[in-house]
């Protein structure tokens, strides 16, 4: 019973390749008729355009060069426009920001230490956020949402001098350490 089932699928699967890969276009424009319609574009766009309009360079008529032609010249005004080369996530100048990269979005205790090279001339220590990713900091790196700075790189630990300002305006500052885990349970 099986055997005649498989035999049956496969002459199913035969006959559906077969009908799907007629001749007879299913639908759409074929080749032709957009050579065609380009065609008809052309003409109807060298009507409107001068006959003395060309490019001054090679000497092909702006028809020839592409469907567009150039009448006269285009300019950009700005006003009341918005930047289309500034990302539309901009910070506004106006509103402090709390965080700076993607180490000041979390506290210090969130974050860990990965790895340490610290016996050269420029320490340098990677950390993780708490999604896993990985990053390298150095002496004066930024990190924390208190306006954190990397102060000091050791054989295990990273030194953050956070800046606090209380409700009365006034800073202060602490020394955080942030130490390499020494079992990572494995």
């Amino acid at each position: 019973m099986g055997g005649m089932m498989a035999r049956v699928l496969s002459v199913l699967i035969v006959v559906a390749t077969v009908i799907g890969c007629s001749e007879d276009p299913v639908g759409g424009t074929t080749t032709d008729e957009f050579a065609a319609r380009r065609d008809q574009m052309k003409a109807s766009l060298a009507r409107k355009a001068p006959a003395a309009a060309t490019l001054s360079t090679s000497g092909v008529s702006a028809t020839d060069a592409g469907f567009g032609s150039v009448e006269g010249q285009y300019i950009y005004r700005a006003d009341g426009r918005r930047d289309p080369f500034r990302s539309i996530h901009f910070v506004d100048d106006e509103v402090p920001t709390t965080g700076f990269g993607p180490l000041g979005d979390f506290e210090l205790g969130q974050i860990s230490v990965v790895a340490v090279v610290w016996d050269t001339r420029r320490p340098r220590a990677v950390v993780t956020d708490p999604g896993g990713r990985a990053f390298i900091v150095h002496e004066g790196s930024p990190i924390g949402k208190n306006s954190g700075r990397v102060v000091h790189i050791g054989d295990n630990l990273l030194l953050v001098k956070e800046t606090y300002v209380d409700f009365e305006g006034n800073q202060s500052t602490k020394d955080v350490e942030i130490r390499i885990r020494r079992s990572q349970g494995g």
